[in-house]
């Protein structure tokens, strides 16, 4: 179980991570079951590890940075396809 401390993490990103309909709701849940996984708050951001190297950077406003290919960010990828289809159809 992944656990972070979210004293200094933004309002925006705190809602798109841990509520329900977040954008990023389906890739916290799949980061808690996913012992190479690591997650620290710098800077207002989440700031995601595989196997001590950076992978990811989730941002409240910002779009995320990529800056290795991996399995959650292709997810990341999907989840954002999906949420663009959902503000289309509306």
């Amino acid at each position: 179980m992944l656990t972070i401390d979210t004293t200094n993490m933004c309002s925006h990103l705190l809602k798109k991570l841990f509520e329900e309909d977040g954008v990023y709701h389906s890739l916290w849940t799949v980061m808690q079951d996913d012992n190479e996984l690591t997650a620290v708050v710098r800077l207002r951001q989440l700031h995601i590890y595989r196997n001590g190297k950076k992978v990811l950077v989730l941002a409240g406003k910002s779009a995320p940075k990529i800056f290795r290919e991996d399995p959650i960010c292709e997810l990341l990828q999907i989840e954002r396809i999906k949420c663009i289809q959902k503000e289309n159809s509306l």
